[in-house]
């Protein structure tokens, strides 16, 4: 698996947390049924013999504790100006917690009731430690406090547990338990046992987050935090994280105008520019905001283009949008085209229609997978195709509709690169017969359908093109890629409709990765509902066809910032490193540390109540 699926990999941890009140109330019913579960395994260590008063008593100590911890966690926050910790997010943190101390609990019950010691006390020091350790982790890799504000807040939710059992030791037990001696075992036990396996910890994140910060200048905890920000709120500020590694580049963006009897009745564009890298940071929405910048039907197809071409921020966007519109006003207008015709070389498939003075190349290695169509490689389309063909402009359009979890990147030195080579060969430009024009669109933002589907905000956007009596269906989702299979199932969907040709294409956009199956292909789910969007659609252009004209260009957008051929690579392979090694690492250090802790808890010379 390559290193981007890795990381994509990584979305499946991406949950929607339960509302604040769920959260409670699990608190509540799960340290009731605590102290019960613990009286009937052990009665012995029971204060009050009674199942009822054991639960309630746990409820005391573990649930009232735990509620009041995760209001407090989340207020301390907010006064450190920290971001992401809203109370749900803290009252669950608050119940994760809980229900770690209560397997605790319970695992330490039934060693005390084989080994006939008493071992309550030890065993609730020992969580409230661990809780303790992974509560820090957390508020510091996700709140942008710091290490040491995140350790004070991480005492909150021990602090108030081992307060809770002293007042039902107090009130239940003998008062001579709480002597000066025990109190300051037990103070020594529990702050060295915390310096150990907090020490563990540092030394954790600071081993992980070295290489990012070595390479790219990026903080680890500050990319998670935004990250987690931007989930949680849909916030940019991950940008300003990337402005700092990115690189501007030159690339180019191709088109296809047509013009009717009241103007411009669409547009075609095809932009060297990638749509990426998730959500809506950077240009991830790029195939909807460049769309929207336009007056009239749009379709925003995906050119050439990898990670490395990310935009770093949304204002990227209006470079391309200005190149398209400075290029409108260059183009020169005919009724001439060509009928669509389809060519292949082993892996390699293409479309190919000619306009006027220029061609479009609708590129798919459907039904075998793949992914995006380097920036190199698609150039080299281009002025292959223009030389060969003797045209002006040459759209490169890569039509991403065929994945699989192993797909990769079509790269200079690949097979699929001289197939493609190839296929373009074997284009038969001089015997094109070139005739009038028309062109009917249809826009559907699939209201039933979303990013759980794989269905971005611009939906489905359909242009039907009529020369000399052939009708071709340029079919385009604002999704990224499609499942394997489903592009050929639309084909034969769509056989008995009243077109020649059809070509289904996605956008690529990565609005729709934000899910926790990492990759979000259309066609996973509710494939037959996709697919009568598609025919309504079809038949709704065919009902708009009308004469155009038509014309392409082909601009430079110069000085766009991206993420770079170097930083982009560079990232993905070193948050995969750091994956990799994390776990290796992450169970070394936590493990030897939390066997320490129990020892020294468990076994270590000061003596403690029991």
């Amino acid at each position: 698996m390559s290193s981007m699926s890795s990381v994509a990999g990584l979305s499946k941890y991406i949950k929607t947390l339960p509302i604040t009140r769920r959260s409670i109330i699990a608190i509540c019913i799960l340290s009731f049924l605590t102290g019960v579960v613990h009286y009937f395994i052990n009665p012995q260590d029971s204060l009050t013999y009674n199942p009822i008063i054991e639960g309630l008593c746990s409820f005391m100590v573990l649930g009232v504790s735990s509620i009041l911890s995760g209001s407090l966690n989340q207020y301390g926050v907010k006064v450190l100006h920290g971001i992401n910790l809203k109370i749900k997010h803290s009252m669950f943190l608050s119940l994760l917690s809980m229900f770690l101390i209560s397997l605790i609990l319970i695992g330490g019950a039934i060693l005390a009731r084989i080994s006939h010691e008493y071992l309550f006390v030890n065993s609730l020091l020992f969580a409230c430690v661990v809780i303790y350790g992974i509560n820090t982790l957390v508020l510091w890799s996700t709140t942008q406090i710091g290490f040491s504000k995140s350790a004070i807040i991480g005492l909150i939710q021990p602090i108030f547990v081992l307060t809770m059992l002293v007042l039902m030791l107090f009130l239940w037990s003998d008062p001579s338990v709480f002597s000066t001696p025990i109190i300051i075992n037990v103070i020594i036990k529990t702050v060295i046992a915390c310096l150990i396996f907090i020490l563990a910890i540092y030394a954790f994140i600071s081993i992980a987050a070295s290489p990012l910060k070595k390479n790219l200048g990026i903080g680890m905890l500050d990319l998670l935090s935004l990250f987690i920000m931007h989930m949680n709120e849909g916030s940019n500020l991950l940008e300003s994280t990337f402005e700092n590694m990115g690189e501007s580049i030159d690339t180019v963006v191709t088109f296809i105008c047509f013009k009717g009897a009241n103007g411009i009745k669409s547009l075609f564009i095809s932009p060297s520019v990638h749509p990426g890298p998730l959500g809506n940071i950077g240009g991830s929405n790029m195939p909807t905001i460049l769309a929207n910048k336009f007056d009239y039907f749009t379709m925003v197809a995906h050119g050439p283009s990898t990670h490395d071409f990310n935009p770093i921020s949304v204002s990227e966007i209006d470079k391309i949008e200005d190149a398209v519109k400075n290029g409108l006003s260059e183009i020169e207008f005919s009724k001439k085209a060509s009928k669509f015709k389809r060519y292949s070389m082993n892996a390699a498939n293409i479309g190919v229609q000619f306009f006027n003075k220029g061609m479009v190349i609708l590129s798919t290695f459907a039904p075998n997978g793949s992914d995006d169509i380097e920036f190199g490689v698609g150039l080299t389309m281009m002025t292959q195709s223009i030389s060969k063909c003797g045209v002006k402009d040459s759209v490169i359009v890569d039509c991403h509709n065929s994945f699989t979890p192993e797909s990769g990147e079509v790269l200079p030195g690949n097979p699929e690169v001289f197939d493609l080579i190839d296929v373009i060969d074997k284009i038969e430009s001089e015997n094109e017969e070139f005739d009038s024009i028309k062109v009917g669109c249809c826009h559907d933002v699939m209201e039933t359908l979303d990013k759980h589907e794989g269905i971005g905000e611009s939906g489905i956007k359909v242009m039907i093109i009529e020369v000399s009596g052939q009708r071709t269906a340029y079919v385009l989702f604002d999704s990224n890629n499609m499942e394997i299979g489903f592009r050929q199932e639309i084909m034969d969907a769509t056989k008995d409709l009243d077109i020649d040709e059809i070509e289904v294409m996605t956008t690529d956009t990565h609005s729709v990765n934000t899910l926790s199956r990492g990759y979000n292909p259309v066609g996973i789910e509710k494939r037959p509902e996709i697919i009568e969007y598609i025919i309504k659609c079809i038949k709704i252009a065919i009902d708009d066809l009308e004469d155009v004209e038509v014309g392409t260009g082909t601009k430079k957008i110069k000085n766009l910032n991206t993420f770079g051929p170097k930083n982009s690579t560079e990232l993905i392979s070193t948050i995969s490193s750091i994956v990799a090694v994390s776990k290796i690492i992450a169970p070394v250090l936590l493990i030897t540390a939390l066997i320490i802790v129990f020892i020294w808890i468990f076994y270590g010379n000061l003596q403690i109540i029991g």
